[in-house]
């Protein structure tokens, strides 16, 4: 792990939004992890193809959630993933 974060700022889910009020993360190589604490079913967009939300937290500030949209090939490959998963 401190190999693949070597030289990446480590921004904690719960702060996010602050961070990006206050710099330009686009400048910064960072990262954040987080848990799926809660799955919505998946449902179908206007177009017809199929989407999942997921909720994410750092379990630091149970608050503070981060709302993750999967479309095409990503939401076909992860759709089945467990509530728990980092």
């Amino acid at each position: 792990m401190d190999r693949k974060m070597a030289n990446r700022k480590l921004i904690r889910l719960s702060q996010l939004k602050n961070k990006l009020a206050i710099e330009n993360l686009e400048e910064i190589d960072w990262v954040t992890f987080g848990v799926i604490v809660k799955k919505v079913t998946p449902q179908s967009a206007n177009n017809g193809r199929t989407f999942s939300i997921w909720r994410l937290n750092d379990l630091r500030d149970l608050s503070e959630c981060v709302s993750l949209f999967l479309f095409g090939e990503v939401h076909k490959e992860h759709w089945k993933t467990e509530q728990g998963t980092v």
